[in-house]
């Protein structure tokens, strides 16, 4: 294997640790800031470090067709140092910087389809449930006025049968029935 191939090799080497400390840091803040419940994270941590070996074996590849020598661990090993000396902390805060700007935007995004669409149909509901409201005040006002209007329709006939009615009830062979029905019912 010929020295610019093994250049080439740790050079990619250096870029894989270091996409995979960019990627680690972003997925710490991400899971940080969302906090995530701990079966979540070890699910996740399983699939960050899947993914960095199937990078780093793709990159091993690219570079020197798989072959496992020194200086590949080295040069992973040079590139998460010189990621964590060096962007580390830039790339944490730019990842809290693009949460924020993610949840304010999907917030803008909430608020502005509760004003363009929420506040229209509240409104409309109130219009509907008011209207709703107002028919059923006019119509039992009406039938309220019909009901006095029709009195002496309905009244009088009830006078004249009521003391019948009394009569009725309150005759001998009533209260005997009702009597007889009551004993037998507490049987």
């Amino acid at each position: 294997m010929n020295p610019a191939v093994q250049w080439i090799t740790l050079l990619y080497m250096v870029l894989a640790g270091t996409a995979m400390g960019l990627a680690y840091d972003s997925y710490r803040v991400l899971s940080l800031k969302l906090s995530f419940p701990k079966w979540l994270n070890a699910l996740l941590d399983l699939l960050y470090w899947i993914a960095a070996a199937l990078f780093v074996f793709r990159m091993l590849y690219a570079g020197n067709q798989g072959q496992l020598r020194f200086y590949v661990f080295l040069g992973l090993f040079l590139g998460v140092w010189i990621y964590f000396l060096i962007f580390s902390v830039t790339v944490r805060r730019f990842v809290l910087m693009l949460i924020q700007s993610v949840q304010y935007t999907c917030r803008l995004l909430w608020r502005c389809i509760e004003i363009v669409i929420g506040w229209p149909l509240l409104w409309l509901w109130r219009l509907v449930k008011g209207t709703l409201l107002l028919l059923c005040r006019v119509l039992l006002y009406i039938l309220k006025l019909l009901l006095r209007l029709t009195k002496p329709i309905w009244v009088l006939p009830v006078r004249w049968v009521s003391p019948y009615l009394s009569r009725f009830y309150h005759s001998a062979r009533v209260v005997r029935i009702t009597k007889w029905i009551s004993e037998w019912r507490k049987r």
